[in-house]
């Protein structure tokens, strides 16, 4: 029997892709990354034993930290608005599901993420909760070996599945917190660790109108209320170097030009401009044709609608129709 092995948190989406693979005729080893606390470990063995299904707990808090939080804090530090979940699914998530799978003689990885795989080649998912865009930094080892069971489906249709299993984990609520921030206060996260950014200025066109509570506070396209009498304006840029941000009006925040920074890409990396669809965002409606321009580890994507308010540190995730192409990091404007 074909092993498999799962990212397995208990919860509603592993619970049902475990049994989806099981019926497909795999034998799934689950893999718990234990980075929260005794409860959620221990829910994590309890359902894992329910379902028969055998699983290793592995503890992630030094290489979460190393590879994930770290590099979370300096880049918000730097006025950019990271994405922690596209950082840790390369070299945390799929990293320790592959050198288990290595272990274990496994052929395959698998998580409850919603897009699809094949061949070696990743696609979105179901257009009501795609996650494609969270995947768009994966290695080519690790889409290769990667089964995404959940990518036909919608979440309700996923929450059906689970009534009629009967799982525990059928009605539990989605987790929408940074998983090492359980209480979603990520400034206060910050301000824990270490010295943090000091005051300074809010400039609109030019010209000091308030003063900020410091840059890691804030990111690009956020209204600031009450700054500016009569109209409503919105942060356009940070900048880092001289501790100000900038402010703009609704009109003024939207970009044809985008430059993305250490491009990952998930098929041979082109070497002449490519037409594709960008996102800039993890949205469901954002995505304008484009053209992208390889040049070395980065690349210059011009699209042919302007997209709102890119930010600094977020991702810009190429697409070739549903096929996900890969992304890199957003530059400063």
């Amino acid at each position: 029997m074909t092993k498999v092995v799962l990212g397995f948190s208990g919860g509603v989406d592993s619970a049902v892709s475990a049994e989806l693979l099981k019926k497909q005729g795999f034998h799934v080893l689950g893999l718990y990354l234990d980075n929260a606390g005794q409860a959620e470990r221990q829910a994590a063995v309890e359902a894992a034993r329910q379902r028969g299904i055998e699983l290793e707990v592995l503890d992630v808090h030094a290489l979460l930290e190393e590879q994930v939080c770290r590099p979370f804090r300096e880049s918000y530090l730097r006025g950019e608005t990271p994405n922690p979940c596209i950082i840790c699914n390369p070299s945390v998530k799929f990293k320790c599901l592959l050198d288990y799978a290595r272990r274990a003689g496994a052929e395959f990885i698998a998580t409850g993420h919603y897009a699809r795989s094949k061949d070696g080649r990743i696609y979105k998912g179901h257009p009501s909760n795609d996650q494609s865009y969270m995947l768009c930094r994966l290695t080519g080892e690790q889409a290769e070996r990667l089964l995404l069971p959940l990518g036909a489906y919608e979440k309700s249709q996923v929450r059906a599945m689970a009534e009629e299993l009967e799982l525990p984990s059928a009605h539990k609520p989605d987790s929408m917190e940074i998983c090492f921030i359980p209480d979603k206060d990520y400034i206060s996260w910050l301000e824990s660790r270490g010295p943090v950014p000091s005051q300074g200025d809010f400039i609109f066109h030019g010209e000091p109108v308030g003063r900020h509570e410091g840059i890691y506070r804030y990111t690009v396209g956020q209204r600031r209320p009450g700054l500016i009498e009569g109209r409503k304006v919105y942060i356009s840029r940070i900048d880092p170097l001289a501790n100000s941000i900038e402010l703009a009006l609704w009109e003024e925040l939207f970009r044809t030009e985008v430059i993305a920074r250490d491009f990952s890409w998930l098929t041979e990396p082109p070497t002449s401009p490519i037409r594709a669809s960008v996102r800039v965002r993890h949205t469901k409606w954002e995505n304008p044709p484009c053209t992208a321009y390889p040049q070395g580890d980065r690349v210059r994507i011009v699209c042919d609608e302007p997209v709102r308010s890119p930010a600094a540190g977020q991702s810009a995730v190429l697409y070739d129709g549903d096929r996900l192409l890969g992304g890199g990091f957003i530059c400063a404007g």
